[in-house]
């Protein structure tokens, strides 16, 4: 058995970044339009390269105010060029690191906004096509989002969240809701330990619900996070999972 675990790096919020980047496998470096940017993208762009760790464009909406946690009405042309410009800036840091990007995954409102909305699905997966087709999109599984990248001829890849709760429909608890942010290492590890063995998690209800990834992240900025990542990778390895970068 093998899965790759991910982490939202370079978002310069006070998360501890280095002691992540030597537990995870691969890390959703922020291009500066939710957080970061500019010499911390760079620091962590070459923090990664020299722990070989695989490195994903984590673009978002024009949103620092908000963290890039609130969904924007963003004309189609205009997300496409601002994925576009995240995706070069990034690409020079990797460049002058001496690696390269290997995946995308959008952040946080974008994520969950391709995942329904064929307009800003398609912006997104046209701006990667574009840029870099042979770039992988990381997201939800079974969403629109996967569906339109297929569709482009993306390869996509898919994940589960190891610190957040699920609906019985298999998305996400909203972050305002009580419960829907994990902190526990334990229950968190063993969460994970199920997913990969069984394909499933506990929804909040208390029902199974399917998911298929091929990776697992710990949201950097989530209280716990260096120590979930840990206990995550810890027992998956004690238990003969192999974690390394599914991209």
């Amino acid at each position: 058995m093998r899965i790759d675990l991910n982490a939202d790096l370079g978002e310069d919020c006070g998360a501890d970044d280095a002691a992540m980047l030597d537990v995870v496998s691969s890390a959703n470096v922020a291009c500066g339009f939710h957080a970061g940017g500019g010499e911390v993208m760079a620091a962590t762009v070459a923090a990664a390269a020299v722990r070989g760790v695989a490195i994903g464009a984590h673009v978002s909406y024009r949103d620092r105010e908000h963290f890039g946690r609130r969904r924007l009405d963003v004309r189609a042309d205009a997300l496409r060029d601002d994925v576009t410009e995240q995706l070069a800036a990034l690409a020079d840091c990797c460049a002058a690191a001496g690696t390269r990007i290997r995946y995308v995954k959008p952040h946080g409102a974008l994520y969950h906004a391709i995942a329904a909305d064929r307009s800003q699905a398609e912006a997104v997966v046209g701006a990667i096509a574009a840029f870099d087709p042979s770039l992988p999109l990381l997201g939800l599984p079974g969403t629109l989002a996967v569906d339109v990248a297929h569709a482009a001829g993306l390869t996509t890849l898919t994940e589960a969240f190891a610190d957040r709760a699920y609906t019985a429909d298999g998305g996400l608890v909203p972050r305002d809701r009580p419960g829907a942010v994990l902190d526990d290492p334990g229950l968190v590890a063993a969460r994970m330990l199920g997913l990969v063995e069984t394909g499933t998690v506990a929804a909040a209800d208390g029902t199974r619900v399917a998911v298929a990834a091929d990776s697992i992240c710990v949201h950097g900025d989530s209280p716990n996070a260096v120590a979930m990542a840990r206990a995550v990778r810890d027992t998956l390895t004690a238990a003969g999972v192999e974690v390394a970068a599914c991209a």
